[in-house]
């Protein structure tokens, strides 16, 4: 899962109705998934947004994976985006919900120029700003997660580039505290940017995801 919205088109922009539109699809998906290939191990990885919507997963369904590998967790704002615009979007949501208030920094994605250039070519990248009703939703999962973060107990993974502009970095680095699993593991990147799979050190980085897994399959079933 990736940090690329989805949810209802209104010209440019996309906008959901609920957090759940996110969660609930994956539930069909992983569904799906165990039916393709029942008895084996599945693990979750999810990216930026999809980060935060497969942590948020966790707290529902943690019990029929085998572990999760979470990157560039999208569980904290980064530095630009205020309080005051929180509160807005919040006030917008209900009166206007497809209205755009935060932009995302297209720089921010990696240091790598050829994947800048295909990110802003890639016509499935959303183009407009974050919708109110959105940045309502992911505040409320955000919360939630706070809240309930000592429930996931499963073996999990975080990376984070430690020059990450589109999240704050701590944001990462406060999920894995806030985890009860005794098997966890955090890996911050220095220099890397949002996109940690797609930098110039990217073999490093699968390299390491890769071995995890590997240590990781056959574990638990379910």
């Amino acid at each position: 899962m990736d940090h690329v919205g989805h949810g209802k088109s209104s010209g440019t922009r996309v906008y959901v109705e609920r957090f759940g539109d996110y969660t609930h699809t994956l539930k069909t998906y992983f569904d799906m998934v165990r039916r393709w290939q029942p008895g084996k191990p599945i693990f979750l990885l999810g990216h930026s947004m999809g980060g935060l919507i497969g942590a948020v997963y966790l707290l529902d369904y943690q019990a029929e994976l085998t572990g999760a590998v979470l990157s560039g967790p999208a569980v904290k704002a980064n530095r630009t985006v205020s309080s005051t615009a929180i509160f807005t979007g919040k006030v917008i949501s209900v009166l206007m919900p497809r209205l755009g208030v935060i932009g995302l920094e297209a720089e921010g994605v990696s240091r790598d120029p050829a994947v800048l250039q295909a990110y802003v070519d890639d016509p499935l990248v959303c183009r407009g700003k974050v919708t109110a009703r959105l940045s309502v939703e992911l505040v409320k999962a955000v919360m939630r997660l706070i809240a309930e973060a000592a429930s996931i107990e499963l073996p999990i993974l975080i990376v984070q580039g430690s020059a990450d502009r589109l999240v704050d970095p701590k944001g990462a680095r406060m999920l894995y505290n806030a985890v009860s699993s005794v098997d966890k593991t955090i890996k911050i990147y220095d220099g890397l940017y949002h996109e940690v799979f797609n930098e110039p050190e990217h073999d490093q980085v699968l390299g390491d995801v890769e071995a995890w897994l590997e240590a990781h399959l056959g574990r638990r079933k379910t």
